[in-house]
């Protein structure tokens, strides 16, 4: 589909930080952005369909986007063409912000999960606000500083748990289990396909640990998506 919118330490100490240290990075700073994207000129609400395109990898990268409702899945493409999943955003997510540090195409593709509403907001007027409010700027920071310390911890992850504790990870992360505090959480409807990208794993391996997670009780499948317990933390922490 054309992307048109975008122009108008040791193993064991290292399995036991991300899930601790996720919970804290991910919680919402209390200022509302849309405040102060409201006050931005050259700015537009996009209203994007299920699986539509954002924007692409590669293409022009002219602009920042601000989930408000909805679900962005970040994918990139390597020159051998493996796709992997970098990240599942959530409304209250900043995207596209390279083009800021000077990139002239976008790293990854964009694509919405579901209908998503995103405020686009043109390279030189997100630049002059964060300029003209100090506040919001603060606020975008602390967005990107969450976004890197999830970064360094998948990067751990990756190198040093097995795809089992990585799968078991990824859905308490999805589910937000640490940040409610809830003994169950749910997680709308995800292919096993797009679990085994972000995990870096087959789909039969993903679907063999999610079999797994369900006979132990650890995850239960409903009408309105998966049911994840915070039991499932004992298969991301286990030695």
């Amino acid at each position: 589909m054309a992307s048109a919118l975008s122009r108008s330490a040791g193993p064991r100490t290292a399995t036991v930080r991300p899930l601790g240290g996720m919970s804290r990075a991910r919680r919402a700073p209390q200022l509302d952005p849309k405040t102060f994207l409201a006050q931005a000129d050259s700015r537009t609400i996009l209203q994007c369909e299920k699986y539509q395109i954002l924007f692409s990898q590669g293409e022009a990268a002219d602009a920042v986007f601000y989930l408000e409702t909805g679900r962005v899945k970040l994918t990139v493409v390597s020159p051998q063409g493996k796709e992997a999943v970098v990240s599942i955003l959530e409304h209250g997510s900043f995207l596209g912000e390279s083009c800021l540090a000077g990139q002239t195409g976008h790293p990854a593709t964009a694509t919405a999960l579901e209908d998503s509403s995103i405020v686009r907001i043109d390279k030189d007027a997100m630049i002059r606000l964060l300029h003209e409010e100090p506040t919001f700027s603060q606020l975008f920071l602390t967005c990107l500083l969450s976004r890197h310390v999830r970064i360094q911890e998948d990067v751990v992850d990756h190198l040093l748990n097995s795809s089992e504790k990585r799968l078991a990870r990824v859905l308490l992360l999805l589910a937000h289990v640490e940040d409610t505090g809830e003994l169950e959480t749910v997680i709308p409807k995800i292919s096993q396909e797009t679990l085994a990208e972000m995990v870096g794993t087959t789909r039969s391996r993903v679907s063999f640990f999610m079999k797994k997670f369900r006979h132990l009780g650890c995850i239960a499948y409903h009408n309105d998506g998966i049911h994840v317990h915070r039991s499932l933390r004992n298969v991301a922490l286990q030695d």
